[in-house]
């Protein structure tokens, strides 16, 4: 809902909620971040979850994300939250094309997430993205502490060879 209302909007928006959501266009589209939680208190951290316009060219998609954890950092976020699947299209048809190798390498997508993690000093979960391991395709998402280490890396059970239909 809030992606179909973000392309929507003609420029930036804030909700009627105060720093709920905040919208701005960019070079490769909209860029959403939520804060949920104000850094005033010491007892909470600033947390923004980021909502992108995926496109079927990886490397804007790689700069549209870059952007959107770089402007939750700038707006004092300290942990970061990318959507499913943030690197490509959602569709079967898509994961085998911009799976990447996480372990052995290379991984663009990954790569980028460790250093922007590192450079906008934030802890990073970097949503999903398509992997392939021993041949296999998996939905695996990244964690990135701020000084860009990989803390932990979670593959989702569940199958892409699936469809429903509707």
């Amino acid at each position: 809902m809030l992606a179909g209302l973000a392309r929507r909007a003609p420029s930036c928006f804030t909700s009627s909620l105060p720093r709920l959501l905040r919208c701005k266009q960019s070079r490769a589209g909209t860029l959403c971040t939520r804060a949920m939680a104000e850094a005033e208190d010491p007892g909470k951290v600033k947390v923004a979850l980021c909502q992108l316009h995926v496109t079927v060219d990886k490397q804007e998609n790689l700069a549209t994300a870059k952007a959107a954890i770089e402007d939750a950092a700038r707006n004092g976020a300290k942990l970061v939250v990318l959507p499913e699947m943030w690197n490509c299209p959602y569709s079967n048809d898509s994961f085998p094309t911009y799976a990447e190798d996480i372990d052995n390498g290379p991984s663009p997508s990954t790569d980028m997430l460790g250093a922007a993690a590192k450079a906008a000093g934030v802890t990073l979960v970097g949503g999903s993205v398509p992997e392939r391991c021993d041949g296999k395709l998996y939905n695996t998402c990244c964690v990135f502490d701020h000084t860009g280490k990989l803390l932990a890396k979670h593959r989702k059970v569940h199958l892409f060879d699936i469809d429903i239909p509707g």
